[in-house]
């Protein structure tokens, strides 16, 4: 890509992103969402995170791995178990290192 057009993209990319904010804003009080809408708007967050994290836990340097050397797959698959049995995030934090860590010396 020349320069001119990673401007143009980065523009662009501004544009849109800034129009489709200001539509909520420019809407103000008078713009309601229906209840379906807002009920699904709840799941966006933990959507967005899980996209973000499930591919980086299954890729490894030779491509997609759900092999036990694959280890911050099972290390985070141990911290959501403690997470959704105890509900605790510090202990959440602590298996999963703790799992990961010994996996890496011992496996």
């Amino acid at each position: 890509m020349t320069t001119a057009q990673v401007w143009l993209a980065i523009a662009g990319m501004a544009l849109i992103t800034g129009f489709t904010r200001a539509l909520f804003l420019i809407g103000g009080e008078r713009m309601i969402l229906p209840e379906r809408v807002q009920r699904a708007l709840r799941y966006a967050p933990a959507a967005a995170l899980v996209s973000v994290v499930v591919p980086d836990l299954l890729s490894t340097p030779n491509g997609l791995s759900i092999a036990f050397s694959n280890h911050a797959l099972y290390a985070s698959l141990c911290g959501l178990a403690w997470f959704l049995w105890r509900r605790s995030m510090l202990g959440t934090i602590v298996v999963g290192m703790v799992v990961f860590t010994a996996l890496r010396l011992f496996a």
